[in-house]
């Protein structure tokens, strides 16, 4: 797993926690952190962004053979 694909990994368990809490509790961590103003809201907007990115990069491990089954597998032997 490259860098770029654990980093996107690690924005989308932190988008998936702040979705559980908002659909549980109807609390918005990032906004809570990040909105307030004008401005700080513009950040809580790239976060977001960073986080909708970040779902796309990891659409390719969805398609990507593990490689722990890629390892356990067993050289075929010509019998």
């Amino acid at each position: 797993m490259s860098t770029l694909q654990r980093i996107s990994l690690l924005l989308l368990v932190i988008g998936g926690i702040n979705w559980g809490l908002i659909g549980l509790f109807q609390f918005d961590l990032v906004a809570a952190i990040f909105g307030g103003g004008e401005q700080s809201g513009a950040f809580a907007r790239i976060i977001y962004t960073l986080v909708g990115i970040s779902g796309l990069v990891c659409l390719s491990l969805l398609f990507k053979p593990s490689e722990e089954v890629a390892d356990r597998r067993e050289p075929k032997t010509d019998q």
